[in-house]
């Protein structure tokens, strides 16, 4: 097992990664004898691990009770976040509690905005269980639900008390699943770290089949990067915002489409692709650097070009929306080489609209 450690002004927390944490006492601590604890999942993640999860919170001596979330994208809604406030009163949680999030992004989103604001803060401990929320959504506090007018609107900045990174979950996920993940795996090399980029291209098909080895070190590079990237800007005021490379424009095509048609990290892969072209246009990545991003995100099996029939016009109404725009200015996140990229609001429309056109397939 290797501790992470996110820094932040007044305090820091762990990021345990390894494999069969979750059957292991140890790894929960702080939880101790006495202490209540929440856990927030869904029935798919319930079905594999929900068992070990409370077996091992028994063995510490908690009292434990559970609700279960429907599984998906389109349920990280106001209706999820208020079936654990319920859950949180009738099983009469005072604000000593612990909501456990046991599940991948949206199970931690939810949970994670439930624990900000049931009784004004509640201590949250997270357990993600896709390689999405291992490497990314997990760690450094975003918590939000979903607004049919778009994404990750409504929310709070709630850190963690921990995060539990168990690498055996990833064997009951789904190659899709997996594939999602490396997207944001993938998105590390490309804004903060060429060494990890040309890592990444040399191990790619080792973390498609899941080596432990591999994952392992994989996970803990990205969570050592996001770490570093947290402990300088925990609200997004400026560096941190450099975490969304790709978003913007796959936030268009999770609204567009419908939350969960595609995956989060197959819309972050063709966001990345746009963002990368459009970097091309303004002179900073070269031909080859496109072709190098793409044959990465085609060997972790993910999507390069638009979803069929969506148009680069039906793209700016939802990036319009997004959370990164100020005064009216789009900013979005680019790149100035492969390792390195930087926030800007000053783009002509017209090179963002040539950028997402060169994704469209030409059928």
């Amino acid at each position: 097992m290797v501790d992470v450690y996110v820094e932040l002004k007044e305090r820091r927390y762990p990021i345990s990664i390894g494999a069969r944490l979750l059957a292991e006492p140890s790894s929960y601590y702080p939880l101790k004898r006495g202490d209540k604890v929440m856990i927030v999942t869904n029935p798919t993640v319930a079905a594999h691990y929900l068992q070990t999860v409370k077996t091992t919170l028994s063995q510490i001596g908690c009292q434990v009770s559970e609700v279960l979330l429907p599984d998906g994208e389109k349920y990280k809604t106001f209706a999820s976040l208020n079936l654990i406030f319920t859950a949180l009163l009738e099983a009469k949680h005072g604000r000593d509690t612990t909501i456990l999030a046991l599940g991948g992004g949206v199970i931690g989103d939810v949970a994670g905005f439930a624990a900000a604001s049931y009784q004004r803060g509640v201590r949250f401990i997270q357990v993600p269980t896709t390689l999405l929320a291992q490497v990314d959504s997990s760690v450094g506090g975003k918590t939000a639900v979903n607004h049919e007018l778009g994404k990750n609107m409504i929310g709070a900045f709630y850190q963690p008390a921990k995060v539990i990174i168990d690498t055996d979950t990833l064997r009951t996920l789904p190659e899709r699943e997996v594939s999602a993940g490396l997207a944001e795996v993938i998105k590390y090399g490309a804004i903060l770290d060429q060494a990890f980029f040309v890592w990444l291209e040399q191990h790619i098909d080792a973390l498609v089949q899941l080596d432990t080895a591999t994952l392992q070190y994989c996970i803990q590079r990205c969570c050592e990067l996001k770490a570093m990237t947290v402990a300088k800007d925990e609200t997004e005021q400026g560096e941190r915002a450099l975490l969304n490379l790709g978003h913007t424009f796959g936030h268009a095509i999770e609204t567009h489409l419908g939350y969960g048609v595609w995956l989060h990290g197959e819309a972050v892969s063709t966001g990345m692709m746009m963002a990368a072209y459009l970097s091309y246009h303004l002179g900073d990545l070269t031909q080859q650097d496109i072709t190098r991003l793409q044959a990465l995100l085609l060997a972790a099996k993910l999507p390069v070009f638009s979803p069929e029939g969506m148009t680069a016009e039906q793209y700016l109404p939802h990036m319009m929306r997004d959370k990164k725009v100020l005064a009216g200015q789009l900013r979005l996140i680019l790149l100035k080489s492969l390792g390195q990229a930087y926030v800007t609001a000053d783009v002509d429309k017209t090179l963002v609209l040539q950028a997402i056109q060169d994704c469209i397939h030409s059928h």
